[in-house]
């Protein structure tokens, strides 16, 4: 085990990964192989298994890479400060549920309906009958992109502005508001999705955990 410390550097990570979601976004989950992967991203098999154990945990860490990439864009105002939003996107918060709710329910949108991740999700979807373990490994992606939203219905809860027994079941709620009624209109993502639209698929699902949960 002490030799795979060399292997486990930053940039040997970004580029399996980087490789990762292109194969198996171009080759499917069942045709891709880390044999693939290991070459598209110039490293040796064994330096893949070295990060990331096998091929189920690649395409999680791929998955999550796909939206950390995306939620890293910045979405706020430089001389302002900014809390963590979805995927650590920064957002600045007015102090209101609803608003503050739409803004993240607008970024989980823009990292839902990105590209990547939408090719992924597809490819989840087309193998999952297969590959059943595609969809524990997408569900398990999906509820670590929520923490954002539990943290602040957690916080609403605290101070009173909203009555939330469950923070991360309304943050699910609000999550899976948003991301069908997106998808739903794209195509899974194939279409584009207008800002105003977006914003107005977020405001409503902000309206709805407002109402469910006013004191």
């Amino acid at each position: 085990m002490a030799d795979l410390g060399p292997r486990r550097s930053p940039a040997k990570r970004r580029a399996i990964l980087d490789a990762a979601i292109k194969v198996f976004t171009d080759q499917g989950y069942a045709r891709a192989s880390v044999d693939a992967i290991a070459a598209a991203a110039g490293v040796g098999k064994q330096t893949v298994y070295g990060h990331f154990g096998d091929k189920e945990q690649l395409f999680l860490a791929a998955v999550q890479e796909a939206r950390t990439v995306v939620g890293a864009a910045p979405a706020h105002e430089p001389d302002r400060p900014a809390a963590q939003g979805v995927a650590g996107r920064p957002i600045v918060f007015s102090g209101d549920p609803h608003d503050d709710l739409t803004a993240l329910g607008e970024q989980i949108l823009d990292i839902a309906l990105s590209p990547r991740v939408s090719a992924l999700h597809r490819l989840t979807i087309a193998e999952v009958a297969h590959h059943p373990e595609l969809q524990r490994t997408w569900r398990a992606s999906s509820a670590s992109a929520d923490g954002a939203l539990v943290g602040y219905l957690r916080g609403c809860d605290a101070d009173g502005r909203l009555r939330v027994p469950d923070p991360a079941k309304a943050a699910r709620q609000l999550s899976h508001l948003v991301i069908t009624e997106g998808r739903v209109e794209t195509a899974y993502g194939m279409l584009p999705l207008r800002p105003e639209r977006r914003h107005a698929i977020a405001a409503d699902a902000a309206d709805l955990v407002v109402r469910a949960h006013r004191p």
